[in-house]
């Protein structure tokens, strides 16, 4: 094992990630290179990490380690600079450094990236592909993200970035909590202050409202939490447009999948964000990409064939096969 990398969070034993990133070394030829998973809580990172050597090239990070592995490492993309949320961190042993006891093999640098935005765009846009839908040039569109932890300021960050979105709303199971995107919507959208409306997520008729107006859906709470929305939203006489990404992907498809396609909208599961943002966490910790990950992420990744094979079909139907 020349090359290693893992996920870590807590708990780590659904993680299809391991799926994805050992595809991907298969379909690029990598025979050195193993990816893995490890059960790693917040109170587990810091020994985890004065413990790696220089085998090791990247780590994925799940819950609850995408803030806590922040101190570590320096953000390299621009979401997990403006967010402070990280899902990836890069492993670089030349600009390892041997001054601390505490690491004994050496303290590598650290780069952070965020590539759940860019993850959850592109399975929009892969979406909208398959469905042969054409958003550009339409503005005025809403959003609506259900719930307001970590992954919802990932999902509201997508949203800036969506073409023609323009009203963003939070359905909070806790309200009053700052996602922390003020910085990230001035930046993009040049509008100061909080880019988004809140509303508490108990309020069903105010939750059905924004879900009927809204071009697209991000719902961000685990497991079965979201079954009893589903239920609310199954009603008789609503009818939904537009499009559902359940971050959830256990049990497939979810019941507020079933709900929303029931009503007439097309939804797709939490698959299609962990594959693109393992894609180009892929890029990144194997070098293919030395550069942070582009806003042309999806051009980019059309780009990469291997023996004449889109990585992103290898990876595509190594994560069908085990679903």
């Amino acid at each position: 094992m020349a090359n290693r990398c893992a996920v870590l969070g807590k708990p780590i034993a659904h993680s299809l990630s391991p799926v994805l990133h050992n595809a991907a070394y298969r379909s690029l030829g990598l025979d050195g290179w193993t990816y893995d998973r490890h059960e790693v809580g917040e109170g587990d990172l810091d020994g985890f990490l004065k413990g790696l050597d220089p085998t090791w090239r990247g780590l994925s990070l799940t819950m609850p380690l995408k803030k806590t592995i922040q101190p570590y490492g320096t953000p390299r993309n621009v979401w997990a600079r403006e967010l402070r949320v990280a899902n990836t961190a890069v492993l670089d042993w030349d600009e390892s450094t041997h001054d601390d006891p505490a690491w004994p093999h050496g303290k590598p640098a650290i780069r952070l990236y965020n590539t759940d935005v860019v993850g959850i765009q592109l399975a929009f846009d892969h979406a909208d592909r398959e469905l042969g839908v054409h958003r550009n040039g339409r503005t005025g569109r809403r959003a609506l993200i259900i719930g307001n932890g970590n992954t919802a300021t990932s999902a509201a960050a997508a949203c800036l970035m969506l073409p023609g979105v323009e009203r963003i709303t939070i359905a909070a199971r806790h309200p009053g909590r700052d996602l922390g995107l003020d910085s990230a919507a001035k930046a993009f959208r040049g509008v100061e202050g909080r880019p988004y409306d809140e509303i508490d997520l108990s309020d069903a008729d105010g939750v059905t409202a924004a879900a009927r107006e809204s071009d697209y859906v991000i719902n961000t709470i685990p497991g079965h939490a979201a079954d009893g929305l589903a239920e609310t939203l199954d009603r008789p006489g609503d009818a939904f447009d537009g499009m559902l990404l359940d971050v959830v992907y256990d049990p497939r498809p979810t019941k507020l999948m079933q709900a929303w396609r029931s009503h007439g909208g097309h939804a797709i599961g939490g698959e299609e964000m962990l594959l693109y943002q393992a894609l180009i966490q892929v890029l990144l910790m194997t070098g293919i990409w030395d550069d942070d990950p582009p806003s042309d992420a999806d051009r980019r990744l059309q780009d990469v064939t291997v023996d004449d094979d889109h990585l992103e079909i290898a990876m595509r139907r190594a994560l069908e096969e085990t679903l």
